[in-house]
């Protein structure tokens, strides 16, 4: 890929990733924050985690079934801006919604499975984003990292339920973005499954080929 159409790509990324804060900051701004200002702001907050989390897993999904290889440059990009989003939305539950009062939150979080669920997501969320780096990469070798990072798919089903649990009942939304990770991790699925019966295949046609020269050989005298 072209330097100037990766450079493009993660602009891009940076523009989604900063609108709907900067969409927040200015209907703050302008004192348009709904008569619900701490439900409105979580909530957006919340939904853009989700759907950040998602086009993050969405990108080996779209290189797998397309054969492009700029999917993945942008997954790294993806992935920390949801961790910011899960942070701030966190950080507003704490400071405007409970006001530091732990003890309410603590029982939140034992009581009602939602919370307990996206508290989960998030606390496994920062060892991800703490390891995002090339070096550490390189620290913690390449198998061991990706054995870490697979973490993100359990972090997008308990994302998942987390929206599912919290929401009214009639809203359809969160059946959506269940729908959107079954179809991501079942391509997921396909393709290990896919891989698994090639090298199954493997040993099966290198032994064909050995087997070849002899035969011919055989024949020739």
């Amino acid at each position: 890929m072209a330097r100037r159409t990766r450079v493009l790509l993660k602009a891009g990324v940076w523009a989604v990733g900063l609108g709907p804060i900067a969409f927040l900051l200015w209907r703050a701004w302008a004192g348009s924050l709904t008569a619900n200002p701490i439900s409105f702001v979580t909530n957006t907050l919340g939904d853009w985690t989700l759907r950040l989390l998602l086009a993050c897993l969405a990108m080996t999904p779209l290189r797998i079934l397309s054969g492009w290889a700029w999917p993945v440059s942008l997954r790294r990009l993806l992935g920390l801006f949801a961790f910011v989003y899960a942070a701030i939305h966190f950080s507003v539950w704490i400071v405007l919604d409970h006001f530091f009062d732990w003890g309410t939150m603590g029982a939140d979080i034992v009581k009602r499975p939602y919370v307990t669920v996206g508290m989960l997501a998030l606390t496994l969320l920062v060892p991800l984003a703490a390891t995002s780096t090339a070096g550490m990469i390189r620290r913690l070798g390449s198998r061991a990292w990706r054995r870490l990072h697979a973490l993100v798919y359990a972090i997008g089903v308990l994302a998942v339920l987390h929206y599912l649990w919290l929401a009214k009942k009639g809203v359809q939304d969160p059946y959506w973005y269940a729908a959107a990770l079954a179809l991501l991790l079942g391509v997921r699925l396909w393709d290990r499954v896919r891989r698994l019966a090639a090298r199954r295949r493997a040993p099966l046609g290198e032994a064909a080929l050995a087997v070849e020269p002899v035969g011919r050989s055989r024949s020739s005298t």
